[in-house]
Formats: structure tokens, C-alpha cells, sequence
């Protein structure tokens, strides 16, 4: 029987919400998540360095590993790197997150969408595609957040934020155009929606906040397939830390998620 595992990596936490989606979809299925913290947070690196880092980092967990594929739970590694890691390992499989552009525009009735992500993922060629092709017909703004990960990083280890700097890095998003408002704003940071209560709450009008983690969850479901399967031990899975100490906050995050350190 191939128990081979779903590996998950995210630069923190944010990925958390793509295996609780996943584990909906795939209860039978083993995981690992992976916490790319020595390299936290993403979108303060080089692209050239950053995409040479996953690079080598995914060479050396699958060979530790041996997954049956690999999700990228992180649009700024995805919109960098998943080519060059198709290209590095094209017997592996891949799943990318990339901005859910093409369903904002799709449902969107004022025609003003927002993009909420980190400052690579707005300024990256990836996304500007994504609206040429997609969302041709509609007004999509980007923001680039500068702290709204680490937010959600910290909310995560201590249970508080402050909602004023929520509302600074998500007031960009709210659009007023000729009588038309903003109704849709794609959250294009796996981080971004363990603080969507704390969003909707400081939010000047009610939007629909679109969450990328349960279609990313579904294309990693569709890739795996039939392949492999997994016995019902009830044993957690492995969570890696890739500064090798994740403090005591965040390991009780993880076990929340039913993931083991160590």
C-alpha cells in the first residue's frame, strides 16, 4: 500500500488553511506541512534569491518525503517559482495558488474587484496575466499589503490584533466610482483569512471576501487522484519547521490542526 503523503508548504501558518480544506476533501489522504519560517516573511527577499531557496528546499524535502505531490500554499512562491520547480522536478506534481481573479471577476456585479496580496504577488507579470485574460471586462485594483501576513502571523501565536492596522492595509480595497462600490476582494495570501472576521468587521460596506483554500484543495485532490492511499491509524501528521524551532505558540497551533512537531 503507497501511503505517500500530500506535502504543503506555506513561509508560516498561512498554509493552515489550505490543509483544513484539504483534509475536508481528502480525509483519507496523509500530510505533511512544511513552514518555510527560516525564510519569513517571502516577500522581503530578492526573486532571484527567493525562487534559488524553494528550489533547493523542495529538492531536499522530497527526498525526505517522497510525496505524491506538492502544493505551494503561498501565491508569492507559486507566481515566482512553479515553473522553475516543474522544470526541476518534472516527475513531481505541483499545485500553485494563484490569485482567484478569474471567479471575482465571474461573480462580481458592481464590477469593481480588489486584489488583497503581498507586494510580489501585485507587482509580479503572473497577475497582471491573470487580469488580462480574465478580467478584461471588470476593474480590478491591486494592493499590495505590507503587513498583513505578519498580522496574521501574530494573531495566530497570540489571539490578538490590532484592528486599526487591519483596517489601514485593507482600506485601499474599498473603491467608490460613479455609484458603484467594491464587492468582491480576493484574498491573495493564504494568510489573509484567518483575520477575515476582524476584515469584515473594520470593512467600510460588506464585500464577499473570496478564499482561495478550498479550490486549491480541490486541484490538489484532482492531481493525486486514485494514487495511493492511506490507513486509519489517527496518528498526527508531521509539521517541519525549517528554522527547526518553532516556539510554544506555534506548536499549539499545529497540534490544533492535528500536526506533530518534532
Amino acid at each position: 500500500m503507497n501511503d505517500a503523503p500530500i506535502l504543503i508548504l506555506d513561509s508560516g501558518v498561512g498554509g493552515l488553511t489550505v490543509l483544513r480544506e484539504a483534509r475536508v476533501l481528502m480525509p483519507d489522504r496523509r500530510f505533511v506541512y512544511v513552514a518555510d519560517d527560516a525564510g519569513f516573511p517571502y516577500g522581503n527577499w530578492e526573486e532571484d534569491a527567493l525562487r534559488d531557496r524553494l528550489v533547493a528546499l523542495f529538492g531536499d524535502l522530497i527526498v525526505a518525503h517522497e510525496p505524491l505531490a506538492c502544493v505551494i500554499a503561498c501565491n508569492t512562491a507559486s507566481t515566482l517559482a512553479l515553473n522553475a520547480l516543474r522544470q526541476s522536478y518534472p516527475r513531481m506534481k505541483f499545485v500553485g495558488t494563484v490569485p482567484a481573479i478569474k471567479p471575482a471577476a465571474e461573480r462580481t456585479r458592481s464590477g469593481l474587484v480588489s486584489v488583497l496580496a503581498t507586494p510580489g504577488t501585485v507587482r509580479r507579470q503572473y497577475t497582471q496575466d491573470l487580469i488580462d485574460q480574465w478580467a478584461s471586462r471588470v476593474s480590478v485594483k491591486l494592493v499590495g499589503s505590507v503587513a498583513l501576513a505578519s498580522l496574521a502571523e501574530r494573531y495566530m501565536r497570540g489571539g490578538f490584533v490590532d484592528e486599526q492596522a487591519v483596517l489601514a492595509e485593507i482600506a485601499p480595497c474599498f473603491i467608490e466610482e460613479n455609484g458603484r462600490r467594491t464587492d468582491i476582494v480576493v484574498l491573495a495570501c493564504t494568510h489573509y483569512p484567518f483575520l477575515v472576521n476582524r476584515m469584515r468587521k473594520m470593512a467600510p460596506w460588506p464585500v464577499d471576501w473570496l478564499d482561495p483554500a478550498e479550490a486549491i484543495a480541490r486541484q490538489a485532490d484532482r492531481v493525486v487522484g486514485d494514487a495511493g492511499t492511506r490507513s486509519m491509524h489517527g496518528d498526527f501528521d508531521p509539521a517541519v519547521f525549517t528554522s527547526g524551532a518553532p516556539d510554544y505558540a506555534t506548536q499549539r497551533i499545529v497540534r490544533g490542526f492535528g500536526l506533530r512537531t518534532g
